[in-house]
């Protein structure tokens, strides 16, 4: 069977199934099996592949097809100039994400710190964490998380990037948050926290609802649950001047209700970001002086 014949038909399984991106999934799963890009995929349409390479391009399929995120059937995805090891254990990263690390990199208070200390909270696979001390090597980075097999996953893509001796991991409640830097002052906190309300999570799609892990989405009632106990922490954890850098969802106001609480807590210079799709997506904000 040739490469072009099975991309056709899994196209049209998935497109049966109502899943999005019914090409690009099939793709993605194909360049997965041939390790190769996917960008390198139209150039092999006519390349006849083996028993054993249709079977397991079909075993891929019929998992993507009862609504299971492609990323989890492969097994890895990129992220910036990461390639992560993703599974059931954490959550898919999304690009939105890869935008909320750009906001720290670009951020000229904290690049002109000598090595800052940064704290990745709610880390999951370490996508964010590993990122910054890949991209600025300079930083002291850290992430927590309360899930344990989070952490797991997040050492084991620490391990194989090579970036075990750059990056901490610990579980939050395991540990005094004070001491993760030995009694340092963060410098920058970042966060992708849990933020869809609860009432709202069993109507994510199946793909999100059914597989991705409920603790890194559900954010309690208003969704703001994980947020304010972050901001709570960061308030005793960050030096003056401090900063600290959010996603949030882009519905029901969120960046609007992260902002005020900020602003009760002492924090200025508060600022409310864009992502790529023009929805209200970040909120950041420095801890003022003498807080």
């Amino acid at each position: 069977m040739k490469l072009g014949e099975i991309l056709q038909a899994s196209t049209d399984y998935f497109e049966k199934r109502n899943l999005e991106s019914p090409r690009l999934s099939a793709e993605i799963l194909a360049a997965r099996l041939l390790n190769c890009k996917r960008a390198e995929i139209p150039l092999k349409l006519d390349m006849l592949l083996s028993e054993k390479l249709v079977n397991a391009m079909r075993r891929g399929v019929m998992r993507v097809g009862k609504g299971e995120p492609v990323q989890y059937v492969i097994g890895q995805w990129d992220f910036r100039n990461l390639t992560l090891k993703i599974d059931r254990r954490c959550l898919v990263p999304r690009p939105e994400t890869e935008e909320l690390v750009q906001l720290l990199l670009d951020c000229k208070p904290l690049r002109a710190i000598e090595s800052p200390l940064i704290l990745d909270f709610g880390t999951g696979s370490g996508c964010i964490a590993l990122s910054v001390a890949s991209e600025f090597p300079d930083a002291r980075v850290a992430g927590v998380d309360v899930c344990n097999d989070a952490l797991s996953l997040a050492r084991e893509n620490a391990q194989s990037l090579n970036l075990n001796d750059k990056v901490t991991l610990f579980n939050s409640v395991e540990v005094d948050l004070a001491d993760i830097f030995e009694g340092g002052t963060l410098h920058a906190i970042i966060s992708n926290p849990p933020y869809i309300p609860t009432a709202a999570c069993d109507n994510l799609s199946p793909t999100v609802r059914d597989f991705e892990p409920r603790h890194a989405l559900d954010g309690g009632t208003d969704g703001l649950d994980v947020i304010r106990y972050i901001l709570d922490e960061s308030v005793m954890l960050l030096a003056s001047g401090g900063v600290v850098f959010f996603e949030v969802s882009a519905e029901d106001n969120q960046a609007s209700d992260v902002s005020r609480y900020m602003s009760e807590l002492g924090f200025d210079k508060i600022n409310v970001l864009k992502d790529s799709s023009g929805a209200e997506r970040f909120v950041t904000g420095f801890l003022a002086d003498g807080v």
